[in-house]
């Protein structure tokens, strides 16, 4: 797995293997064992990995097959697995997801639905002010 994610966050970054061992300080030869699973970086140079690739220590050792967007084109679109909603209605957003989107404790979120399509979740302030804009005719 992490093999597979480093491999596909390096191609996501437009990077060689060639280059992505010049910017982590190793051989072109140990990416190629990496991304193989013939052996996994330490600790690190797991961070020193997600730093090259600009994703969290996370995405690298934690992000599932079908979590990682392997087309360019779905840039900015995430799927970030199932939720389970609790007995009260709850959920938890995945922490991944947290992360992307800067969502802290006490942040509100605005729950939209269409009975058609489901549910969305939008930051309440950005909703407030595109709806005041609405009003303005902005």
């Amino acid at each position: 797995m992490i093999g597979q994610n480093i491999q596909i966050f390096r191609k996501q970054a437009g990077m060689t293997q060639e280059a992505l061992a010049e910017s982590v300080g190793v051989a072109r030869q140990t990416i190629v064992k990496w991304e193989s699973g013939e052996s996994v970086p330490d600790l690190d140079m797991a961070g020193r990995l997600a730093d090259a690739l600009q994703v969290s220590l996370d995405d690298i050792a934690n992000t599932q097959e079908g979590e990682v967007e392997s087309d360019r084109r779905m840039k900015g679109k995430h799927l970030f697995g199932l939720v389970t909603v609790g007995d009260k209605g709850q959920i938890v957003i995945p922490a991944r997801a947290r992360r992307v989107f800067n969502l802290q404790p006490g942040d509100q979120l605005m729950v939209l639905g269409d009975e058609g399509q489901g549910l969305a979740l939008v930051n309440a302030q950005l909703f407030m002010a595109a709806t005041e804009g609405m009003k303005n005719g902005k």
